[in-house]
């Protein structure tokens, strides 16, 4: 039996903890983040923490609250609002990383919201979360997330190279911006062939899973290197 065979075998099992491990090293950077926010009041950080959060709770979602071991004790409603549930974080995680780099120009220095999560300048977001959501409930399909996804990434990647170009030597975090945003922008790629095209081949999947991985483990190494 061959390594391929093994995950495949037993991918639930693996699922459960790629999600697992997923959302812890979530979890750390809110927390390492949000401390960091405190001490700073940068409004960036706050977006920067939001995405995170949200990523934490849609790993956690998907592959534990929704792994396919639970087909025998829940219902088609349950794995529906599963999905819906995950949609609308993993779009509203990559806005948040996408305005973590832009609030100064949209809010200015001046409006410092009382809430990250609702204020008047995330409105747009929500409501282009949300119908991206439906059109993908209709058309029963990732494919409209998967495309926006992409754009986000697209912008990220090209914004974090601006910004990795105008940085000063001595800060190292813009170097592990630009590179997650660029391996992202990567992995949903690989994530919307493997869908589209490729009927969600295995060996696609885990490519994209090891590049998840990559990414969470870049912000956490960058998180943890500012904040020690």
């Amino acid at each position: 039996m061959n390594l391929l065979n093994l995950i495949i075998e037993n991918r639930e099992y693996l699922k459960i903890f790629y999600g697992f491990i997923i959302t812890l090293v979530c979890a750390v950077i809110v927390l390492k983040v949000d401390r960091l926010f405190r001490i700073s009041m940068h409004q960036g950080i706050r977006y920067f923490r939001n995405a995170f959060f949200f990523y934490g709770l849609a790993f956690f979602t998907r592959y534990i609250l929704g792994t396919n071991l639970l087909d025998s004790y829940v219902n088609n409603l349950y794995f529906l609002i599963i999905k819906i549930f995950l949609e609308f974080l993993l779009i509203m995680a990559g806005f948040f990383l996408l305005y973590s780099l832009l609030w100064k120009k949209i809010e200015g220095t001046s409006n410092n919201y009382s809430s990250s999560l609702l204020n008047p300048a995330l409105l747009l977001f929500y409501a282009f979360s949300l119908i991206i959501i439906s059109l993908d409930y209709v058309w029963d399909t990732y494919s409209v997330m998967f495309f926006s996804q992409i754009l986000i990434f697209s912008f990220a990647s090209l914004i974090s190279l601006v910004n990795l170009q105008n940085a000063e030597s001595r800060y190292q975090f813009p170097k592990f911006y630009f590179i997650a945003m660029a391996m992202s922008l990567i992995a949903w790629i690989l994530n919307a062939l493997a869908a589209l095209l490729f009927n969600w081949d295995y060996l696609i999947i885990i490519v994209v899973s090891s590049i998840n991985v990559i990414i969470f483990l870049l912000f956490l190494y960058g998180v943890l290197k500012i904040t020690k």
